[in-house]
């Protein structure tokens, strides 16, 4: 058989997979949705981790393929949950949620479809991060780190504060956000936001970030500009931030400052250490199995009895301990995360069965 062909017959076989793959996806969709009231906790947790999927991409974006080191997801989130919120309230229940301060009038009888909401929201996460970027980006390793946490802070407080309350009800937060009417709503999003972005990253921009990240000299030498490219990386990652603050809004339906504390942005840093810095897969994949990792281990949070006696370390927060620890064991095992800088590739599963076998054969034609 010629190599030709056999790549012919390889790509046939990845397609075929790819297209099993996806009527598999849509498939149990499907079967979620048609039986929604029996499977509402477990589309809870799906959809959750789609819009954490789509945030721990475009931290990626910057954080493992530019090499920098930001923190300051969690504030542009904020800004495009809020905006979402803001703009796709019905107005007839507005006064309901503005029962305090009330609302301005410039925003009082302004109501965008969600599209077009999560979209103005990725826009002004992005213009915020435009303007910050000035400064901060100048900065390198944990000097970044610091700063764009602090400036995620004053975002936070900023939505808080008082002089606000006419716009964001300050720290009585946001309620009567329409959700999603279907898993299918936030499965198209992801899809869409992630795909974009993996676009991006495969083209002469992602080529650019990547040779920043490698070494900042040598990508100067070749001409890369790298205030632009950083400022570039930054700006695009913060729309997709801010869009999936938007999705975290419908997901929640109600929304307040405290949603998006420091503990957020190490949330979702650590799915992004857990799936692979400088890997789209290793991010999605660790939005779900950090997300349902969560879920699945609460039986351990409830009193357990055995034979009449109660075994004392099955109690509230004992859940947490046990996710540390797993977490702790697949930080040890894998130390680049579970993808580490890969790809998901039918090639690559597939090889991974045949790698051992091809292994030891080697090793026989070494002693024979």
């Amino acid at each position: 058989m010629g190599p030709n062909r056999m790549i012919n017959k390889e790509k046939q076989r990845n397609n075929i997979c790819t297209l099993v793959l996806i009527a598999a996806v849509l498939g149990i969709c499907g079967f979620l949705e048609a039986n929604k009231y029996s499977y509402s906790y477990a589309i809870s947790i799906i959809e959750r981790s789609m819009v954490y999927a789509v945030v721990a991409v475009s931290m990626n974006l910057v954080n493992g393929f530019t090499g920098l080191f930001s923190l300051g997801q969690a504030g542009f989130m904020a800004l495009g949950a809020y905006v979402t919120a803001i703009f796709t309230i019905p107005v007839g229940q507005r006064p309901s949620v503005y029962y305090i301060s009330g609302i301005n009038p410039a925003i009082a009888n302004v109501q965008l479809p969600i599209i077009v909401a999560l979209i103005l929201g990725g826009l002004v996460a992005a213009g915020v991060a435009a303007l910050i970027g000035f400064p901060v980006l100048r900065l390198k390793s944990d000097y970044l780190a610091i700063a764009t946490l602090g400036f995620a802070e004053i975002i936070r407080a900023c939505i808080a504060a008082p002089q606000f309350d006419t716009i964001t009800n300050g720290s009585y937060g946001l309620k009567s956000i329409p959700g999603f009417t279907n898993i299918f709503q936030p499965l198209a999003l992801s899809v869409i936001c992630i795909g974009l972005m993996v676009l991006l990253i495969n083209s002469s921009y992602g080529r650019m970030f990547k040779a920043v990240r490698e070494d900042e000299i040598a990508a100067e030498a070749m001409g890369i500009n790298l205030f632009k490219t950083k400022e570039l990386s930054f700006v695009i990652s913060s729309f997709f931030a801010g869009i999936s603050g938007g999705m975290l809004a419908m997901f929640m339906r109600s929304i307040d400052s405290k949603t998006f504390q420091v503990a957020l942005t190490y949330d979702i840093l650590l799915i992004v250490v857990i799936g692979g810095i400088g890997s789209v897969t290793g991010s999605v994949i660790g939005a779900f199995i950090v997300t349902a990792g969560r879920e699945l281990l609460r039986f351990f949070d409830e009193p357990l009895m055995l034979g009449g006696i109660q075994v004392p370390l099955f109690r509230p927060g004992f859940r947490m301990v046990i996710f540390s620890i797993l977490l702790m064991v697949v930080v040890l095992f894998y130390r680049k995360g579970l993808m580490g800088t890969n790809e998901f590739s039918w090639n690559g599963i597939f090889g991974f069965f045949k790698h051992p076998f091809k292994k030891k054969s080697k090793k026989m034609e070494g002693k024979a």
